[in-house]
């Protein structure tokens, strides 16, 4: 019940938050526009076929890990505000509250996830099959919960905002920058090639994309297996985190 109770809370708050809504779909609009018809012509003339279709399962990564791992915020909110004092000092065990919290969080990155597949869409995205479609929304749910978890760990850990935003502008750019959203990921330096399968949303990117345009350049079945190992340690990680935190 409490993480029923927790997870539409969370649901509730994305809803009634119209401003966020807007301004989330406004960087993968920005991304579509620009780079996906600026840079179509240069990825045609290398032989690659069309840039948008290449990236738009890229830039539904980028909007599925921004809007999840930023639900770490509200963690820290809810510190300052007081709600996670009264939360915690429920007789219900901590971790149902982090589960409740966390798959809140996912959930809220799932449907803008879906938003931005719908903008792709309109802006002249088309999936290979539509039959495709409920394997990428798999792959977009293991992608929401992994960094769902990844943002209660440090929104445990942190009791400021400012921390927040400090570790958000050396962890989230890299782990989009890296994920393979932009470009292909063949024939990549070592270093560069290594630091790409460090990256948890490289599997997820990889995943969406293979299923939704049929281009996979390390296979469903290991990006499957690889999400969901990342989200069962996060999520215990992120479980232990919860459990120490002091409001």
């Amino acid at each position: 019940m409490t993480i029923y109770i927790l997870w539409l809370r969370e649901l509730k708050r994305y809803v009634r938050s119209r401003a966020q809504i807007i301004a989330s779909l406004a960087q993968p609009m920005m991304y579509l526009m620009i780079l996906g018809f600026g840079l179509s012509p240069v990825f045609q003339q290398a032989g690659q076929g069309s840039y948008l279709q290449f990236m738009a399962p890229g830039v539904i990564g980028m909007g599925i890990l921004f809007t999840s791992i930023f639900s770490g915020i509200g963690l820290l909110w809810d510190r300052q505000f007081g709600f996670l004092k009264e939360t915690l000092v429920a007789p219900v065990p901590r971790l149902h509250i982090m589960m409740g919290r966390t798959l809140g969080g996912a959930t809220v990155a799932m449907i803008q996830g879906t938003l931005v597949l719908g903008v792709c869409l309109v802006a002249g995205f088309r999936p290979a099959s539509l039959l495709a479609i409920p394997e990428a929304l798999l792959f977009m749910a293991l992608v929401a919960v992994v960094f769902s978890a990844l943002g209660t760990i440090i929104g445990s850990s942190l009791k400021d905002m400012q921390g927040f935003q400090l570790i958000m502008n050396f962890l989230v750019l890299p782990i989009f920058f890296l994920s393979g959203a932009l470009y292909p990921l063949n024939n990549l330096p070592r270093p560069l090639a290594a630091a790409t399968r460090l990256d948890p949303l490289t599997y997820g990117v990889d995943g969406i994309r293979g299923a939704l345009i049929g281009l996979s350049q390390i296979g469903p079945l290991i990006d499957f297996a690889v999400l969901l190992v990342v989200a069962g340690a996060f999520l215990a990680l992120g479980a232990r985190a919860f459990a120490r935190i002091q409001a």
